[in-house]
C-alpha cells in the first residue's frame, strides 16, 4: 500500500464510495460535494484512510497507462481539495490602491450587486454568483468568501482584471500579499 497516496478522513467528514455509479460523495459541516472517479479507491475504515490505487475502472489504452501515475496524483488532490472545501470556508482578499478606487455595495437586487469606481468615466458593476459571498470592510478592501476555491479564484480574477496593477505607481485592484515591483520612471 502506497502511503504517498492515502488521505487521513477528518473526523467532521462523512465519506460515501460507490463503486458502481465510480463516484465519491464527501460530506462535511459546510457543504457535500460528489466526485466523479477513473480509478479505484481502498477504504480503511479503521484507521480511517482512503488509498488511491493505479487500478482503473474501465480497460486503458497503452498511452492512457503510462499517465496512470500522473492520473492517480490528480484523483488524490482533487479528494483533498473536497475535503477542505467541505470542512473550512476559504476566502480571498483584494485590495483596491489608488487615489478614488473604492468598492460600494449596491441597496437594490438583494444585495447581490457591487458597483466598482476605479478612475473610468463611468462606474463598474458587478453581480456576485449566487454560490458566493462578498463583503466590504473598509471601502478599498473586499473580502469574497465561500466553500468552492475554484470559483473564489475566479471571481478574484475577475474583479482584477478590471484594474490590473500598473508597474510604474502600482495602482490598482491587488491581492492581500501581493507586492508589485515598480518600474523606474523616464529620466530626463
Amino acid at each position: 500500500m502506497s502511503e504517498k497516496y492515502s488521505i487521513t478522513i477528518p473526523k467532521n467528514n462523512i465519506i460515501l464510495y460507490c463503486e458502481q455509479k465510480k463516484i465519491i460523495t464527501i460530506s462535511g459541516p459546510l457543504a457535500t460535494k460528489t466526485l466523479k472517479l477513473k480509478l479505484r479507491l481502498k477504504i480503511i475504515e479503521t484507521k480511517k484512510i482512503i488509498v488511491v490505487t493505479q487500478i482503473p475502472f474501465y480497460k486503458l489504452s497503452n498511452n492512457q497507462i503510462k499517465k496512470i501515475k500522473s492520473l492517480q496524483g490528480t484523483t488524490y488532490a482533487s479528494i483533498k481539495q473536497l475535503l477542505i472545501e467541505t470542512s473550512t470556508v476559504l476566502y480571498q482578499k483584494l485590495k483596491f490602491i489608488g487615489v478614488g478606487y473604492r468598492a460600494f455595495e449596491t441597496q437594490n437586487f438583494e444585495n447581490k450587486l457591487f458597483m466598482f469606481k476605479l478612475g473610468y468615466s463611468h462606474p463598474i458593476y458587478f453581480k456576485i454568483p449566487k454560490e458566493l459571498d462578498i463583503f466590504c470592510l473598509k471601502l478599498t478592501k473586499l473580502f469574497i468568501y465561500g466553500n468552492s476555491y475554484q470559483k473564489i479564484s475566479k471571481t478574484a480574477s475577475l474583479i482584477q482584471s478590471y484594474k490590473f496593477p500598473e508597474p510604474y505607481k502600482g495602482k490598482g485592484i491587488l491581492y492581500e500579499n501581493e507586492k508589485i515591483k515598480l518600474k523606474e520612471g523616464k529620466k530626463i
